[in-house]
Formats: structure tokens, C-alpha cells, sequence
């Protein structure tokens, strides 16, 4: 106990709670673990000119993403208005977001200070302060979505200074910017590597679009980069984003010109979804594309990090009963999806980033988060009790036939998503657990 970084009272007493439902002691040793684990082991507390500050490290690498931080706070929100220590300590992430953007809306990962980077000598615009800059729609949309979290669950709008409206307007900015409908814009990024995925080809700027009014993004959620720069789950993430913002800036800002452009700006890609991002196929009806270009050309498959298609609903970026995203699920859970994974071990999302047949424990979550069926919760239940290894924590990717063959021991989004999951099931389908 004395080791842990930081303890929520609050959180404490909704693991002794929800612990107590949970039939299995296994599966509640696993939420028991997981949990608290970004607060046992991941947070950096401080207070900086009277306000919070919170640095929050990915796990076993030293630096924060914008997307990792939100996904792993985003869990203990529901409990920050009963616990003013959580409720600073998430305030310091938006806060840290904040200067984050400040300091450049390119970047997906920094450093707690001007430490500068092993990825230093990128071919990009590098700064001291960013452990990485892989641009990545999602860097962008999960900072609205924790803001927008927050506000709508503490009531403290406190965060939304002037310096938060700044980085507000730039997130727009820049997705504008990579609109590129009037030239491809100032972000090109390149590495010397012998990884395709870790570089964006045609000098950095990667695979050439037809402008339509989509958002390219470089890099996908996985750090692994896009083939076809209009990624769809991002580009509904950023849909969704820029919707919350319209909201907080009618309602805290008071700018309605700001309202009017995220207004703007979400309808010009909705419209562009709405023509560029379906296509019919012959097993499953409409569904989404992972990735399009523009030209016609569509990729199908999914990704096991979120903004993934299957997230969707999760993500507030469809219902859960959609036809097309029913039809879309279908898919990507499927054989034709070239990384849904079976095997001894387990079934489930993969991706290209820890190589083929390696199954991610954030796709079977994921899958219960966005399931209305008992039975494939359960086995979603089963599979991660299963697949740990017996370390009492989730990782970043297992073997399909050999779970004790995994990557990443420290892994926090996954651990604290783990839990997230299970207060999910203790709301919805309680005898799971029982």
C-alpha cells in the first residue's frame, strides 16, 4: 500500500463493493488488480500555479499519451464528485492536456518536462517536451472527451480558462488543417526504420486523397500508420468530439462563433462520412470501411485499439443497435476481418503493431463494452480470466494458442478498461458476476 502513487477513498470502496458481487475469486483478484491499477502505479500529482497537474505514464514506458492518459483516468470519473483528492487529480489531466496541445497538437505523446526523446531525430518538427509526434485524430478527440466527461459529471467547468479555449481552438484548427482541402498542410513526418508502419510515405505526408471534407490522419490509435489517411473510426470520433465542444462553448464559453464553427466543422464530415466511408458487401449488408482515400479505394478491417469500428457505440459515435454498425460488427468479428484472431488460447482483435496472431485483451473488452448479449459477455468474461498467465493482470497482446506468450506486462489502458468492464457488467447484467 505504501508503494502506490496515489488512493482514492472512493475507488477503494467500490472495489470492496463490487469485489463482494463477484463470485469467482479469480475474476475479482483480476478487478481487484487492475483497477487502481493507473492510480497504484501511473500518476505523477502535483499542483502548478495553484492548480492541479497530472502526468500520467502509458506503463512501461516513461511519457504520456494524450489518448492512453484519458482512457486510463476516463474509468474513475462516475467517482470524482465523492472524492475531492480524484476529483483534483483528474482535473490536473485535462489541465496537463491542455498544455500539452499548447505546446504542439501534432505530437501523441510527451515528456513530463523538456527531457527530449530516443525519438529525437524524426524527421519532423520535434521539441524537447514530446516523446513522439505522430499525428493521430484520436490525440485530439480523447482530451474533449475526459473534458467533456468531467464537466458533465462534477459540474466544475473551472478547467475551461482561457488557456483551454486556446487549445480548443486549436484542436479545430488542426482539423482543419487536415482537411487539406486547399493543400496538404505543415505536418509531414518521417523515421529511419526498417518498420513500414513507423513512417508515412510521398516525404511524410503519406498515401495521396482526394480532398472531400474527411480529416486525414497520419497514424492510427495503435501508433502504426494508416495506409489510407481517411481512418473512419477516427473521423467519427472527431465528429463526436467536436459536437461536446459546440456544447461546452454554448454553455460555458459563451462564444457562440466557437459553437458555430465546431458545428460547421462536424457537419462537413459528417456529410463526407455519410458518402466516402460505406460500402455494401455481399455476407453483411452497409458497413464501414477501417480506412478510405477518397478516390474509391476502401480497406476492410479492424484494429484492436480504440478508436476501433467495433468501439463505436462505446465512444458515443453510434448506438449499439444501429443496423450499420450491427452489420459492421459482424464483420470485424469475423474471418474476413484479416486481424480477428482464433486459436487455442482465445478468440479476438488483433492488429498490425505486436504482429500477426496476437490477440489484444483491449479487443475482448471492448467486445463486452459494446455487446447487449449475455452469453458473448461472458465468454468475453471467461476468455480474459483465461488469458493473464496467471500474473493477475491484463496485457498488451497474447498468442493465440499460448496466452503465456504475451508483450507488455505493464500495460495500465488495458488494466483499468479490465475494470471499467467489470463495473459495466456489475450495472448491466449483474448475475454474470454472481
Amino acid at each position: 500500500m505504501e508503494k502506490r502513487k496515489f488512493t482514492s477513498e472512493a475507488v477503494e470502496a467500490k472495489i470492496s463493493a463490487v469485489r463482494k458481487s463477484i463470485a469467482d475469486p479469480e475474476l475479482a483478484w483480476l478487478f481487484e488488480n487492475c483497477f487502481p491499477n493507473t492510480l497504484d502505479t501511473t500518476v505523477r500529482f502535483s499542483i502548478i500555479d495553484g492548480k492541479p497537474d497530472t502526468f500520467v505514464v502509458t506503463g512501461d514506458i516513461d511519457a504520456m499519451w494524450l489518448r492512453d492518459s484519458t482512457a486510463q483516468v476516463w474509468p474513475y470519473l462516475p467517482l470524482a464528485k465523492d472524492d475531492p483528492k480524484l476529483k483534483a487529480l483528474i482535473e490536473g489531466v485535462i489541465r496537463r492536456h491542455t498544455r500539452s496541445i499548447l505546446i504542439d497538437p501534432y505530437a501523441n505523446a510527451f515528456n513530463f518536462g523538456p527531457t527530449g526523446s530516443e525519438w529525437a531525430k524524426d524527421r519532423t518538427k520535434m521539441k524537447p517536451e514530446l516523446h513522439e509526434r505522430k499525428w493521430e485524430i484520436d490525440s485530439l478527440c480523447y482530451p474533449v472527451r475526459l473534458a467533456y466527461g468531467y464537466w458533465r459529471q462534477t459540474g466544475d467547468a473551472s478547467c475551461f480558462d482561457a488557456g483551454w479555449r486556446k487549445a480548443a481552438a486549436l484542436i479545430v484548427q488542426t482539423f482543419r488543417e487536415q482537411q487539406r482541402l486547399h493543400n496538404r498542410g505543415p505536418y509531414t513526418f518521417q523515421r529511419v526504420t526498417e518498420v513500414p508502419g513507423d513512417s508515412l510515405p510521398q516525404n511524410g505526408y503519406g498515401n495521396p486523397t482526394r480532398p472531400c471534407g474527411l480529416i486525414h490522419s497520419g497514424f492510427r490509435p495503435s501508433d502504426d500508420a494508416c495506409i489510407f489517411p481517411f481512418l473512419i473510426p477516427s473521423n467519427l470520433f472527431a465528429v463526436t468530439a467536436l459536437t461536446q465542444l459546440r456544447e461546452i462553448h454554448q454553455a460555458e464559453s459563451h462564444d457562440p462563433a466557437a459553437a458555430r464553427d465546431c458545428a460547421a466543422l462536424a457537419d462537413q464530415v459528417r456529410e463526407a462520412l455519410a458518402k466516402y466511408a460505406t460500402a455494401t458487401k455481399p455476407k453483411y449488408g452497409e458497413v464501414y470501411a477501417y480506412e478510405v482515400d477518397g478516390f474509391g479505394n476502401q480497406l476492410f478491417q479492424d484494429d484492436a485499439n480504440v478508436p476501433s469500428l467495433l468501439s463505436l457505440p462505446y465512444l458515443g459515435c453510434a448506438k449499439p443497435d444501429d443496423p450499420l454498425y450491427r452489420n459492421t460488427r459482424k464483420l470485424v468479428l469475423s474471418d474476413d476481418n484479416p486481424y480477428f484472431y482464433r486459436g487455442k488460447a482465445a478468440e479476438g482483435l488483433g492488429g498490425p503493431h505486436s504482429g500477426l496472431n496476437m490477440i489484444w485483451p483491449l479487443g475482448i473488452i471492448t467486445r463486452a463494452l459494446t455487446s447487449q448479449d449475455e452469453s458473448e459477455i461472458a465468454a468475453c468474461l471467461a476468455t480474459l480470466k483465461a488469458t493473464h498467465a496467471g500474473t493477475g493482470f491484463t496485457h498488451e497482446s497474447f498468442f493465440k494458442d499460448d496466452a503465456a506468450r504475451y508483450t507488455r506486462s505493464w500495460f495500465a489502458w488495458a488494466n483499468t478498461l479490465f475494470g471499467e468492464l467489470i463495473l459495466d457488467v456489475h450495472e448491466r447484467y449483474p448475475r454474470l458476476l454472481g
